[in-house]
């Protein structure tokens, strides 16, 4: 997969510079000269790797840093600075920076960078790829069969089970034999790996 770059810088220059570096290693870049105009262009965007100048007129690279963490958004950010200070430094790894780079930046470097922030995003786009599958298997089960998958993570013997819930252990069985289909699986192990792995969304 291929994942794109949005490279959010007021200077025409450095942007179209920097937009063209990009393209010769074929990596598919898109560039904003404001970031008001990048963040409304944001909800239609694919996930990628985001490239913000720290000093710009309306909202600085660190606030627009800031904001996106706020809305809870988790793409990798690489920081460019002219008038970088390790203040600003530290405020940008704090919130998530995978790179803080001068101006004028180094070719490798960046590319090093974009590379880094590519591979974080590519685990963090397969991981939540992992867990909305299994919320979708777990939303296959009926209240019954997840109060018993629970009580299976939690390692309970199916006499515990029957006991706890008022049932026979014939039917929490059945109950579990219903539960193994619908995962795909009928290893304890693997049922609580799904459970813990659904989290709060199950």
């Amino acid at each position: 997969m291929t994942l794109p770059v949005y490279l959010v810088d007021d200077d025409d220059a450095v942007r179209k510079a920097l937009i063209l570096l990009l393209s010769t290693v074929s990596i598919k870049a898109k560039g904003f000269a404001d970031p008001t105009v990048f963040l409304s262009h944001l909800p239609g965007l694919e996930p990628g790797c985001l490239i913000f100048d720290i000093r710009m007129p309306a909202i600085t690279g660190l606030k627009l840093q800031e904001r996106l963490v706020e809305e809870g958004i988790d793409w990798p950010v690489i920081i460019i600075s002219g008038h970088g200070n390790i203040e600003a430094c530290r405020r940008a790894f704090r919130n998530g920076a995978v790179d803080f780079l001068s101006k004028p930046v180094d070719e490798q470097d960046l590319i090093d960078a974009i590379q880094k922030a590519h591979r974080t995003l590519a685990r963090t786009l397969d991981a939540r790829a992992l867990h909305a599958e299994t919320v979708a298997l777990l939303s296959l089960l009926t209240a019954r069969e997840r109060e018993i998958l629970e009580r299976i993570a939690l390692g309970f013997t199916t006499r515990q089970i029957a006991d706890g819930l008022g049932l026979s252990p014939r039917t929490v069985d059945s109950h579990r034999a219903a539960i193994g289909l619908k995962l795909g699986t009928t290893s304890q192990a693997e049922m609580t790996r799904l459970w813990l792995e659904a989290g709060e969304d199950r």
